[in-house]
């Protein structure tokens, strides 16, 4: 039986519960990933006449998509190698703001995916390295052939305020921009990926984080993946200040650059955790909704039980197939 928590409470559960459950999805074959998440894009327009693109001699080629090779690449014998990196950040605890990106084994390349996340409002990126976040998806990563970066940066600031992942409006801390630029530079360095090899996910407010990050920055992100995300500003601290409509993903859709945007929205059957008007439960299904009046790509899961790891675990082989279905389609 699954406990309801509120925003504050984050369940840390059993690394080997979490693994168990992901093993077994893990099983599910790759191909159909469209079919088995009841996945519908927009209709395609006429396919191009056969021929090479000609570029200008200025403007570099195309990275090209990933080619999964399932159960064949490095990850699959070798684990992911783990580093914590801390950047400066007057507004983060000590001056510096930790950031934890997990590599896959071999070099670094502009080719290869990264899979930015966010957590939740009363944890920290430590708390996805506890879950064995990092095993799990080097597993993922083995079944599907596709191989990426994950990278999570400390979400808290001094004060001890729900941040939102937001810029706060009296300048007390600037994590939409941290994010978005130091988050960014430190993970790819000289390696830049192309917009379509980078996806923005998270956990609960890191799942509305991601979601309005995106939104605010579609040259940056091309997929979302939100586990219990909210999709209406919440704010219990005021952080967002009378900026809120510019922050809210609900009233973000009809913006510049972001019609190609993809999500997949993960939320538990027992999904029941209150915001500060209503609760989380039915978000994924109204977003949902919302996307496919705009013929936007959206796919939505609802794993068993509730408002924790365990249950988002479960989904996690869904995820990432929606995720490798959008970097291997990448031109």
């Amino acid at each position: 039986m699954f406990a309801t928590f509120s925003r504050r409470a984050v369940v840390l559960v059993s690394s080997c519960v979490v693994v168990v459950a992901a093993a077994a999805l893990a099983t599910l074959p790759p191909e159909g990933v469209a079919d088995r998440l009841g996945l519908h894009p927009p209709e395609a327009g006429p396919a191009l006449a056969t021929g090479r693109l000609g570029l200008p001699a200025h403007v570099e080629p195309p990275v090209p998509a990933p080619i999964p090779q399932p159960g064949q690449v490095a990850v699959c014998n070798e684990p992911g190698t783990d580093r914590v990196v801390a950047l400066p950040d007057d507004a983060a605890p000590g001056g510096e703001r930790p950031l934890w990106i997990r590599r896959p084994p071999g070099p670094d390349s502009s080719d290869l995916p990264v899979l930015y996340l966010l957590h939740g409002s009363a944890s920290t990126h430590e708390t996805l390295m506890e879950e064995d976040l990092g095993p799990l998806l080097d597993r993922e990563m083995c079944r599907t052939g596709v191989e990426f970066v994950v990278a999570a940066p400390h979400g808290q600031e001094n004060g001890g305020a729900t941040t939102e992942w937001a810029d706060a409006a009296d300048g007390r801390f600037a994590l939409e921009s941290f994010v978005t630029g130091q988050v960014i530079e430190a993970v790819e360095g000289e390696h830049v990926r192309p917009r379509g090899l980078r996806a923005i996910g998270g956990f609960s407010m890191g799942g509305y984080g991601a979601a309005a990050t995106a939104l605010r920055h579609p040259d940056l992100y091309a997929q979302v993946a939100s586990w219990a995300g909210y999709f209406r500003v919440d704010d219990p601290d005021g952080v967002l200040g009378d900026r809120a409509a510019a922050h809210s993903p609900d009233r973000l859709l009809d913006g510049d650059g972001v019609d190609d945007l993809r999500f997949v929205l993960v939320e538990g059957t027992e999904e029941h955790t209150p915001l500060q008007q209503g609760s989380i439960r039915g978000e994924a299904e109204r977003f949902a909704g919302l996307l496919t009046d705009r013929g936007m790509t959206v796919a939505t899961l609802r794993p068993r039980g509730g408002h924790d790891f365990r249950t988002w675990g479960r989904s996690l082989p869904g995820v990432v197939d929606f995720l490798v279905s959008g970097w291997t389609a990448t031109p």
